[in-house]
């Protein structure tokens, strides 16, 4: 049997005993197919849950009790050992699927079909999940809902197709040495911004990306920032705004960071952190140093990238700096009733 076998089977069967589990029967699945202790990490209001009683309770079950026939369509299912330090992870990213037939953290439910972006990474241990990493794009279900908490964003936000080829489901193991290669490269990208920041540089000459990234590069961003197509439209639509309206900029680690085949993915508690100075997202700077939860997605094509998916857990960098755009929306609505 391949290296990553076991535990790609672990979490195919947990998803496949997810898909049928309700709001009254959710926490025993999960029970039974995570260990004792158990890690849960989340977006905010989550945030980080002890048990699977504890993670059921604070995610599952509003999150089923507010999407009939909910669905978990995948776009990426890839495996690898964290090169931190050599736990085996897995990671299931796409989207949740369903009729938003009730509120869900007051967002109003529309009575139709909606999507919820994800990404969850699962490290398993003994033949059970020990941790999990669980991101959603709450942000982008607001403005499904017709409530946009942020001004108009500088990319464009729509359902996000996934790889280029299709071929993002990695079922069966894939070469080791493709694997090698692509995390090579992440790695270079990253130490490539990893020294930006800590030159104190605001700007990014386009010969940097260009070391490892193609010309016509997608980078699907959440909703509130948005996907720009080609390197010059990322750099205005994105690289350029967030580089030159934070301040204080630090890569912190990751938590996990591995690759499969031509696919790569990671995600920080935190990535990075910084300050805003004012303008990113449209909004005025602030004094406080800020963390920042990320997760992002890469597909390779030859030596460079050329496909990368991200969530930002942007409710938890905002709340940080004083301003819960959940709580706002229930104020909000409050005031209407």
């Amino acid at each position: 049997m391949s290296r990553f076998q076991p535990a790609k089977l672990c979490v195919r069967r947990y998803m496949q005993a997810m898909e049928t589990a309700t709001a009254s029967t959710v926490a025993r699945v999960l029970a039974e197919y995570t260990s004792d202790p158990y890690r849960w990490r989340g977006v905010y209001p989550f945030r980080e849950q002890s048990s699977s009683e504890s993670a059921a309770q604070t995610f599952w079950q509003p999150l089923m009790q507010s999407f009939n026939q909910l669905q978990r369509r995948e776009d990426f299912f890839i495996a690898g050992e964290n090169m931190h330090d050599g736990e085996v992870w897995v990671m299931s990213a796409g989207n949740f699927m369903g009729l938003f037939d009730a509120d869900f953290l007051d967002i109003p439910a529309t009575r139709r079909i909606a999507n919820l972006r994800y990404a969850e990474f699962s490290c398993v241990q003994d033949g059970r999940i020990s941790q999990t990493g669980l991101f959603v794009d709450l942000i982008g279900l607001m403005m499904q809902a017709g409530v946009n908490p942020l001004p108009p964003s500088t990319g464009v936000y729509y359902n996000y197709p996934g790889p280029r080829y299709h071929d993002g489901l990695l079922h069966e193991d894939a070469n080791p040495r493709e694997s090698r290669q692509t995390l090579d490269l992440i790695n270079a990208m990253v130490k490539d911004l990893s020294e930006l920041n800590d030159s104190g540089a605001m700007d990014c000459p386009p010969e940097i990306l260009a070391r490892t990234w193609h010309s016509d590069m997608l980078w699907y961003g959440p909703a509130g920032i948005g996907a720009s197509y080609t390197i010059p439209r990322y750099q205005e639509q994105h690289q350029l705004p967030f580089r030159e309206q934070l301040g204080d900029k630090k890569f912190e680690g990751h938590v996990c960071r591995f690759a499969e085949g031509h696919f790569a993915c990671f995600f920080g508690w935190p990535n990075l952190s910084n300050s805003p100075l004012g303008g990113w997202l449209g909004l005025p700077g602030g004094a406080r140093h800020t963390q920042m939860q990320v997760v992002d997605i890469y597909r390779r094509e030859g030596d460079k990238l050329a496909e990368n998916w991200i969530l930002i857990d942007l409710p938890w960098w905002l709340k940080q700096q004083g301003l819960d755009v959940l709580q706002r929306n229930r104020e909000l609505r409050r005031g209407r009733s």
